[in-house]
């Protein structure tokens, strides 16, 4: 895909929401260490002043403004459509960067004509000698659907001793900072708007995979992350769109054989979150979840036309439940999964 003659330009692009105030203090950073990008700020139509600050202070950020918030999946796919540059990195607005980070993405790029997507490692912005929860040192799936991390296991975040300073292919990049190939993510149409937020680039990742694209992680580029900037990990809406969105990707992606027999085990675990949840009294995210299964059975026969967009191929993930390595064996980090 990258060939000597295709120019090599990264879009950087930041999806806004009343974010004046992380705006005001990552952005200066991300343009200071970026100087060969073009830089982009797509907004989901903001009440703040953040878009009135933007044009003041760095008229070089190319804005985009959109009429209503369309979420991180519909944000990005209506802004993307006005970037010309063949190389978009998607950077949420609570992301500190490196000084070095951009060239060693680059040269993964060029020399790997296969890789369409790649993580940087990402690191806990207020704890910086631990990995951050959404990505850590890039993303994997269970056989069941069940998301784990390099650095992050559920609530488990280990220390950065080095230990991950590879690079290496992954299942799933972490959309908080996710470098993209633009004709790999038109290809497949983009994120899936219908997810509104969270896990959609679970979802394009896999889509990617099925055209034998590789999704890769590269340890030599770092950046730190908040997290939790538009949702708290504890909110009921976080809790409905993950278990959600993961039912549509494992319905859209999983291969004809498994995908009825993994949907009714997913479905089963599911359910036992819910009574975890009641025991704990947090009532919101058990309905959150029974609210998610029921939109789930709605969104059937859209799914089923989406699938027949797809055509499914069995991917290797190694592990067959997380939750039972986690949980019962007592296995915390990623170097104890067997």
């Amino acid at each position: 895909m990258t060939t000597s003659q295709t120019p090599f330009n990264f879009a950087i692009v930041i999806l806004n929401w009343n974010g004046l105030e992380l705006l005001q203090k990552f952005l200066p950073k991300v343009l200071l260490y970026s100087k060969d990008a073009s830089f982009y700020v797509i907004d989901n139509a903001s009440t703040d002043d953040s878009i009135k600050w933007l044009k003041k202070t760095y008229p070089e950020v190319t804005i985009i403004s959109l009429k209503k918030n369309l979420g991180y999946a519909g944000g990005y796919n209506k802004g993307l459509t006005n970037i010309k540059e063949p190389y978009y990195c998607l950077l949420n607005s609570d992301i500190e960067v490196s000084k070095n980070w951009l060239q060693p993405i680059k040269k993964l790029f060029i020399n790997n004509a296969k890789i369409a997507v790649i993580q940087p490692k990402i690191k806990d912005y207020y704890r910086p000698e631990l990995f951050e929860y959404a990505g850590a040192a890039g993303g994997f799936m269970d056989q069941l659907g069940y998301l784990y991390c390099r650095g992050r296991i559920f609530d488990t975040l280990e220390k950065d001793d080095q230990q991950y300073n590879d690079n290496r292919e992954i299942f799933w990049a972490s959309g908080a900072c996710l470098f993209i190939r633009k004709e790999a993510f038109w290809q497949v149409e983009g994120f899936d708007n219908d997810y509104f937020a969270h896990q959609e680039e679970v979802d394009l990742c896999w889509r990617l995979q099925h055209l034998k694209h590789e999704i890769y992680y590269c340890g030599s580029s770092e950046v730190w992350h908040i997290g939790g900037a538009s949702l708290n990990y504890s909110d009921p809406k976080k809790t409905y769109l993950n278990f959600r969105n993961s039912l549509f990707t494992l319905y859209k992606n999983e291969t004809t054989l498994s995908v009825i027999p993994v949907l009714f085990l997913r479905m089963v675990l599911d359910g036992i979150a819910g009574l975890q949840f009641l025991y704990e009294n947090q009532p919101k995210n058990f309905k959150a979840i029974l609210k998610a299964h029921l939109d789930f059975y709605k969104n059937i026969p859209i799914l089923i036309k989406k699938r027949k967009k797809i055509t499914p191929i069995k991917i290797h993930r190694p592990i067959t439940s997380i939750v039972y390595n986690y949980f019962i064996k007592k296995r915390r980090l990623f170097s104890d999964l067997k």
